[in-house]
């Protein structure tokens, strides 16, 4: 057991390479998983994370709408382009930590907008395959999920929000294959985005 985690150690070290952005690039995959809200992104990025964990493949499940929760001062809002630019770092030192220990997969929950964006994401995570999902299901579904859920003072506006998000993410058209997750199980709707996506 001991000279396989030296092995593994070894292999790592020498597929390992040091990018322009400072992040560690080597030989690894992103699986960035798309929708829109009440698509259901960060509960099959759970389930997903589960079913690898449970046949040992090391990876990383990152939630990247979690990153970016913040007000920012007036006076730095101004100064940069959005508020996004803070959540893009707050991934880039993430996953440069995760690197650092050897992961080589990760798996990021997020509605990709743009093609800005996504090449953003592939320039943070510069893995050798990158794959997008997306995830799918009825408006009225993921409405329901949405007021369910957010039952906050923004809840109207989340809401309203799904569809206009869908729209933007029909038109965008930046993933790989799209999984339907409506009318079956979660585990279900992961395991068929793991296996499309080459990670099982």
């Amino acid at each position: 057991m001991l000279c396989q985690e030296l092995d593994l150690a070894c292999f790592l070290q020498i597929n390992v390479i040091l990018g322009e952005s400072g992040f560690l690039m080597e030989t690894g995959s992103l699986l960035i998983i798309t929708g829109t809200m009440g698509a259901g992104k960060t509960v099959v990025l759970g389930e997903a994370s589960d079913i690898l964990a449970q046949s040992h493949i090391v990876h990383a499940a990152i939630d990247l709408d979690a990153l970016g929760l913040a007000h920012l001062p007036s006076a730095t809002r101004a100064s940069a382009a959005d508020s996004d630019g803070v959540m893009y770092d707050n991934l880039r030192s993430i996953c440069r930590n995760y690197a650092g220990l050897g992961v080589q997969r990760f798996l990021v929950a997020r509605a990709i907008e743009d093609g800005a964006r996504l090449k953003l994401c592939r320039d943070v995570i510069p893995a050798a395959n990158t794959v997008v999902c997306r995830l799918t299901a009825s408006i009225e579904a993921m409405k329901r999920r949405v007021q369910m859920r957010d039952i906050g003072v923004l809840q109207r506006e989340y809401v309203a929000r799904v569809e206009e998000l869908n729209v933007i993410l029909d038109r965008a058209q930046l993933e790989d294959f799209a999984v339907v997750n409506e009318n079956r199980s979660l585990a279900d709707v992961a395991l068929e985005m793991l296996v499309k996506a080459g990670w099982v």
